[in-house]
């Protein structure tokens, strides 16, 4: 019974509940639309790579621009950012619905329209996974995020159903005219949705500068890259079977559109039993061995899926691999959220969906390419082998634990005052801090170090160094760069309460009387006389 208080904590929230509820209208749509892309795309060519170039490009451009969402999600209002995005999707499925109506649609032109949903995707997802952690408190997460996969694929288990049944008796155009209809639930949650006006006490950040930060903060962080590859390992191997299905309904099995979305119907039921028991699995099992039985659930699915010619079977073990992606896919995403303080949420989130969407595009691809020159059958047996390679990543690059990391803002840091009139843009800044270290302790404090470095580095800091005193060896200097002063303190402010232990390691590691001492500069160049009239340039724009 407290599993499932646990499990509903989120529907407290009112926020939650009401996009909760108004995605699952949403949801529908989408998938509606999506068999109705899979099939019409059937109909139309006979090329197994179109086919499966139909999931290529919903999930490309997740791959391209998702980076970039990710650091409009960190930057600007969430909630506007996915009211765009609602909107151009809206547009897009209309214009889709009036060409099949109208029925101009060729194969390249369902890719781009598919293409361009895509992209209102990919400008949706950052912001919408960012902002749960703005809807429910930190120990809801995780059951958020089991929940919105369960919405979905509640969705899953209906709607490609529906979605058959639509097409079969009103053709593609009815499905992307629901679809589009759609949208107007999550429209108007979105528009209900009161979010607080987020409090700046700095300038907000350039957006390059913003994306190599998430990029930097990913790199130095050694558990959210594990995410990374075994997501891109899942999505690349797993996309064979959804990318193929058109074909293995048309073709293995003998069926029409409704067989179709029945067996994506199964697909869907299996992920409802996979969010439902993802709470015990996490209770019983590892995080790596719940990914590897992940892998091993959809090797079973793709082998007997390869060789079934019965919708019965081939519908059972579609019940295994939706279990299989909820299981994987949810553990990435609570992973990487739990790893992951606000500021930098959504471009974390974002290139992790860009690992994995940009393995599902890749893998559709090439999977429709093998079946194209061989046969569906023997696409389906090599992913499933690619599968078992993806498991075995584990052994080398097994995924984390979750832990209780408090990623909270630390908020220790006071910006000094400079006898200096600094503006924002002043710089570079170069901080030195000097450290008086016994002799028996440097191990120790060469070992807290490491840590403080890739704490540094991953927030922002560039050229470290760690320099020791030549003649009072007992003095050591830390050392480190930041672009501007503004940067500077953005630096400090990104420190989380889980990284004070690394500080308080070395403050007790310091063995003189004053506490360290922090010396902050501003680099200038020695000028030449020819040169003087652009240092007057730049002195003034400081």
């Amino acid at each position: 019974m407290s599993q499932q208080r646990s499990l509903l904590s989120p529907f407290r929230h009112t926020t939650f509940r009401n996009i909760w509820v108004a995605s699952i209208a949403s949801n529908f749509g989408g998938l509606i639309q999506s068999v109705g892309a899979g099939w019409m795309m059937a109909s139309i060519s006979t090329s197994a790579d179109m086919v499966a170039l139909v999931q290529t490009s919903t999930t490309l451009p997740i791959m391209i621009f998702a980076l970039a969402a990710g650091a409009l999600a960190d930057s600007y209002d969430r909630r506007r950012i996915m009211l765009s995005a609602q909107v151009f999707m809206l547009i897009v499925s209309t214009a889709l619905a009036v060409a099949a109506w109208f029925n101009v649609l060729t194969p390249w032109l369902l890719l781009a329209f598919t293409f361009l949903i895509g992209c209102g995707t990919a400008l949706n997802n950052p912001s919408w996974q960012a902002s749960v952690g703005d809807m429910v408190p930190r120990e809801d997460l995780a059951a958020a995020v089991t929940l919105n996969s369960m919405g979905f694929n509640i969705t899953r288990s209906l709607g490609p159903a529906i979605g058959g049944a639509i097409v079969a008796a009103a053709g593609a155009a009815g499905a992307f005219a629901v679809n589009a209809v759609s949208y107007v639930a999550i429209l108007a949650a979105l528009i209900g949705w009161k979010r607080p006006a987020e409090q700046r006490t700095l300038p907000r950040e350039n957006f390059a500068r913003a994306i190599g930060a998430g990029i930097r903060y990913v790199d130095m962080s050694p558990n959210i890259g594990k995410v990374m590859l075994r997501g891109f390992a899942f999505g690349f191997s797993a996309s064979a079977i959804l990318a193929l299905l058109p074909l293995v309904a048309r073709d293995h099995v003998q069926g029409g559109p409704l067989t179709y979305g029945l067996l994506l119907g199964c697909f869907g039921a299996g992920a409802i039993g996979g969010a439902m028991t993802s709470s015990r699995l996490r209770e019983k099992l590892t995080s790596e061995w719940i990914v590897r039985l992940s892998f091993v659930g959809f090797f079973i699915a793709a082998m007997v899926t390869a060789i079934s010619t019965s919708a019965t079977i081939t519908g059972a073990v579609l019940l295994l691999a939706g279990a299989s992606w909820v299981w994987a896919l949810s553990l990435f995403n609570t992973t990487v959220q739990l790893s992951t303080p606000r500021w930098v949420v959504g471009r974390a989130l974002s290139i992790y969906q860009a690992t994995t969407f940009g393995g599902m595009a890749a893998g559709s691809w090439i999977w429709g390419e093998i079946a194209d020159a061989q046969d569906v059958s023997v696409s389906l047996v090599i992913a499933a082998f690619a599968m078992i390679a993806g498991a075995a990543l584990g052994l080398r690059y097994a995924l984390p634990e979750f832990k209780a990391l408090n990623l909270d803002p630390l908020n220790q840091f006071n910006e000094p005052n400079l006898p200096l009139d600094l503006k924002s843009r002043s710089g570079p800044i170069v901080v030195m801090i000097d450290y008086e270290i016994a002799e028996t302790d440097i191990p120790d404090f060469l070992d807290a170090m490491t840590e403080r470095r890739r704490i540094r580095i991953r927030d922002g800091a560039g050229q470290w160094a760690l320099m020791r005193d030549l003649e009072k060896p007992a003095i050591w200097t830390e050392t480190y760069h930041v672009p501007t002063w503004v940067e500077y303190v953005r630096h400090n402010m990104r420190r989380t309460k889980a990284d004070a232990e690394n500080g308080q390691r070395l403050r007790a590691l310091h063995s003189g009387a004053e506490p360290p001492r922090v010396h902050r500069m501003i680099e200038r160049q020695t000028i030449i006389p020819h040169d003087y009239e652009r240092y007057k340039q730049q002195m003034e724009m400081h």
